[in-house]
């Protein structure tokens, strides 16, 4: 059986709420960034419990500075995940330092914290762990490691907006951690990020990095009553979010907690209604305490079981009008990372594996357990055409 009309595999839940406060800032006189930005970071710093958050163009702009901060020189190596879109690595590599990939754990696709420990070396200046489809890393013993060694943990938090870790909400830590507002994540701004961190001299350089180096955005700047000039102590970019952005981001804060309610809702029944079909293996859950936000519903596709592989899978999903996502290919296989960094055989097997068999199924808030039953039933559908 297919569906009518096609199920994407992601879709922004955008209501009127955000679509209002839209034409309030287009109709204010100013869209760039402003109150509403202000307003954004001041809600999204109490919502995680960190005491600075600083809004971005993207995830990617926020990992960007985060290794400015660290300053790599040659040599230098930051320990992450191959799991992960390629901007992960890029930043490391871009600013300079050595990518050390590690493996991850099968079961949760996170980064393995016992294989961290192997890695480090002379040259390791930080470890980047990525909160795999919004299920948290365990943090205490990354952070256990990093502080015995004397490095940074810099959270990969793309996926993890409103997850919890032990209790406190990813983003309160003391480490830097880089947010995504991309719109397939839970929460959207059209495109942007965020950065949060405790230390206020780490604050203040990534402020001025965001917008060219000055000491002061355009808000200030133009402010009634504020000092004319200002000052440029070190080149920065321009990652600056606008009040635009910042508009929705408002209301989708407001809403992210009942957004995510949902997904756990629809995860679960995901759960329920695969857990007959054996020839696919179902997300696990971590051993200790999380909250997990659930952007991604991933399954692992058995080709001995099922009798197809997973691209092959992925086409006949599409067939069925059933839209899937690929998260992720294995970086230290694409290109210019196999070239520039090559990894030696064998060395990632849990990566390579997961890379190879992973497909993300339709997950999102606005949908309903009717579209969950269609998915499973084009998958018990495929498994009757294709197994052996």
């Amino acid at each position: 059986m297919t569906r009518k009309t096609f199920l994407p595999f992601s879709r922004p839940d955008i209501g009127q709420g955000e679509i209002d406060e839209v034409v309030n800032v287009l109709s204010s006189g100013w869209i760039t960034s402003g109150p509403k930005v202000a307003a954004f970071e001041k809600a999204f710093a109490e919502y995680v419990g960190s005491p600075y958050a600083l809004t971005l163009t993207s995830c990617t702009a926020g990992l960007h500075l985060a290794m400015e901060i660290l300053d790599l020189q040659p040599g230098d190596e930051v320990i992450t995940t191959s799991l992960t879109w390629p901007a992960t690595v890029n930043m490391i590599h871009l600013c300079g330092g050595k990518p050390v990939f590690v493996d991850v754990e099968r079961d949760t696709f996170n980064l393995d914290a016992s294989q961290v420990e192997e890695a480090i070396t002379k040259q390791t200046r930080a470890v980047i762990p990525v909160h795999f489809a919004g299920q948290s890393c365990d943090l205490d013993k990354l952070r256990e490691i990093c502080k015995a060694h004397d490095i940074e943990l810099i959270e990969d938090a793309a996926h993890a907006v409103g997850s919890e870790y032990k209790g406190k909400r990813i983003g309160s830590g003391d480490n830097m951690a880089v947010f995504s507002f991309h719109p397939i994540k839970n929460m959207t701004t059209g495109e942007g990020g965020m950065i949060t961190t405790h230390d206020n001299k780490t604050f203040e350089r990534l402020r001025t990095l965001r917008f060219h180096g000055v000491d002061k955005d355009a808000w200030k700047r133009y402010a009634c009553g504020d000092k004319a000039g200002y000052e440029l102590y070190h080149p920065g970019w321009k990652y600056n979010m606008t009040d635009i952005q910042a508009a929705i981001g408002l209301v989708q804060l407001e809403r992210l907690d009942t957004m995510i309610e949902k997904r756990m809702t629809l995860a679960a029944l995901y759960d329920d209604l695969l857990s007959e079909v054996h020839e696919f293996t179902r997300p696990c859950r971590t051993r200790y305490d999380i909250r997990h936000a659930w952007h991604l519903y991933t399954i692992l596709v058995d080709k001995d079981k099922a009798g197809i592989a997973r691209d092959e899978f992925m086409q006949e999903m599409g067939k069925r009008n059933i839209g899937t996502g690929l998260h992720f290919q294995a970086v230290h296989q694409l290109s210019f990372y196999k070239n520039h960094y090559p990894v030696p055989d064998g060395s990632l097997p849990e990566t390579e594996f997961i890379s190879e068999t992973i497909v993300s199924l339709p997950l999102y808030s606005g949908m309903n357990e009717s579209d969950v039953h269609d998915v499973v039933t084009a998958i018990r559908d495929i498994v009757e055409k294709f197994k052996k």
